[in-house]
């Protein structure tokens, strides 16, 4: 589904993301972990087409991302509080993306039914800005703005980050319960080595840029990673 071929991308003479091959299938739950500075940002925001590669190529569903724009009605995504339109409500907000996705009056309130515990009565009906809430409620309201129209592909850059242990227990049972009935195709990075575990069926580390592990998890997996980045 997803295929990158040859990509890098340098700031300032260094190198901060060089990819051989990669492929992501239809379906696959990849997760993306490394120490800041890896290359896990950059990598996802080549993938959205938001900065231009120096090398190489990014395919989804075999066509150029830089070449099409069909990826975008397919694609859900949230990579931080850029993503948002904080002079907006959530419920303005929200709103708005379902005209842009071309969702009907029912299939919004079906939304806020299927996020109502993920919202926890934080984030509706509090006549607010988004620019006023909370880190961790600005991220609830990202996130469940990249899940709205139901994608195919879903990219989440830190997902888990400024959200309350409740939360980030419910967003992990939401993702695997998506997972199964949607066939979502979901690429996540995290610096939670036990979330990512827990949602991911395939995990790669990336180094400097470049992919140094790509393996599926299985019971050994969290164990594995926090060896490896205790070094």
């Amino acid at each position: 589904m997803i295929e990158v071929i040859q990509l890098s991308k340098s700031y300032s003479g260094t190198k901060v993301l060089d990819i051989e091959h990669l492929t992501i299938q239809k379906g696959e739950s990849f997760g993306l972990v490394g120490n800041n500075g890896a290359g896990k940002t950059t990598f996802f925001r080549l993938i959205l087409d938001l900065i231009k590669a120096d090398t190489g190529k990014l395919l989804s569903k075999e066509v150029n991302v830089k070449e099409s724009s069909e990826w975008k009605y397919y694609t859900g995504s949230h990579l931080d509080d850029g993503f948002l339109i904080d002079f907006l409500t959530p419920e303005e907000y929200f709103e708005f993306l379902s005209g842009v996705h071309k969702l009907s009056k029912g299939d919004l309130e079906e939304f806020y039914t299927n996020f109502n515990d993920f919202f926890n009565g934080e984030i509706l009906n509090k006549k607010k800005y988004i620019r006023d809430f909370s880190s961790g409620n600005k991220q609830k309201i990202g996130i469940a703005a990249a899940l709205m129209s139901k994608p195919e592909i879903v990219i989440l850059d830190e997902p888990f980050n400024s959200l309350d242990p409740t939360t980030q227990i419910r967003l992990k049972n939401l993702l695997n319960k998506l997972k199964e009935e949607q066939q979502l195709t979901l690429l996540i990075s995290s610096h939670d080595l036990n979330h990512i575990t827990e949602v991911c069926h395939r995990i790669v580390i990336l180094e400097k840029g470049k992919i140094v592990q790509d393996k599926p998890t299985n019971e050994n997996t969290l164990k594995e990673l926090t060896e490896y980045f205790a070094v």
